[in-house]
């Protein structure tokens, strides 16, 4: 089996990738490949109670199976055209009050796509602005089993997947020559039973004209009804990745 470093490189040579007709059109693109070492929260609220799963920072990386994370963005005088994907597979295990049940096992395999047109509506040498509009569909197949303890154990399943609208803001900040800082928020869902939002705070740094390395912090959240249940999920924590320039 390859190792997550190894999955990393590939995804990330994948995504860098430049179309044969990018240098030949107005358009200009970038390429991220990133690694989201987040804290994870999921929740199921059933009739018969709540399970919660909570996964921790510093277990983040032990306890992942595999991720592929990456986005790619164009630009075209002020119109923009973003879109980020990511897909982890986790499990975990967690203990639970009282002698009812002797732990909490949790394993759970989300992906989320999102997309965005935008467009800036305010630029300066130091400052840009941009609204955006778009979509965010996110995918789940989360198992949570509690194991025998004073009672039997039991296991209950989330198989779902569904699309939200989002509306965005992007704000980006010249401080330097190589330093730059980048503030990401949307909103989403607008109906019942189903809402996300995310927060995304970096500060950038350029290594030359191609490339830039980024860290920051990222809050994104999924609250929706399945079946009757409300299914949350959670996730925060920093981020660290690469951009590719073409």
């Amino acid at each position: 089996m390859k190792s997550k470093v190894q999955y990393l490189a590939i995804a990330f040579a994948l995504l860098i990738a430049p179309p044969v007709s990018a240098q030949q059109s107005d358009w200009s693109f970038s390429g991220t490949a990133y690694l989201f070492m987040a804290e994870t929260d999921i929740s199921l609220a059933t009739p018969s109670g709540t399970i919660d799963g909570t996964l921790s920072f510093s277990d983040a990386l032990e306890n992942l199976e595999f991720a592929f994370m990456g986005s790619i963005s164009a630009s075209n005088g002020r119109w923009l055209l973003l879109a980020d994907y990511n897909y982890t597979d986790l499990a975990f295990s967690n203990s639970t009050p009282g002698p009812a049940f002797s732990s909490l096992d949790t394993s759970a395999t989300t992906q989320f796509l999102s997309g965005y047109v935008g467009y800036q509506v305010y630029e300066t040498p130091a400052i840009s602005v941009a609204l955006a509009g778009g979509f965010r569909w996110f995918s789940t197949e989360t198992t949570f089993r509690l194991q025998p303890g004073v009672a039997a154990g039991r296991s209950v399943t989330t198989d779902d997947n569904w699309t939200d609208p989002v509306v965005a803001a992007r704000a980006r900040v010249r401080i330097s020559d190589k330093w730059s800082g980048t503030g990401f928020v949307d909103y989403g869902g607008f109906r019942s039973g189903s809402e996300t939002w995310q927060v995304l705070l970096t500060a950038d740094y350029e290594i030359n004209d191609r490339w830039l390395i980024r860290g920051g912090y990222r809050y994104i959240s999924f609250d929706h009804e399945i079946n009757g249940n409300d299914f949350r999920f959670d996730q925060s924590g920093p981020l660290l990745g690469a951009t590719y320039r073409f």
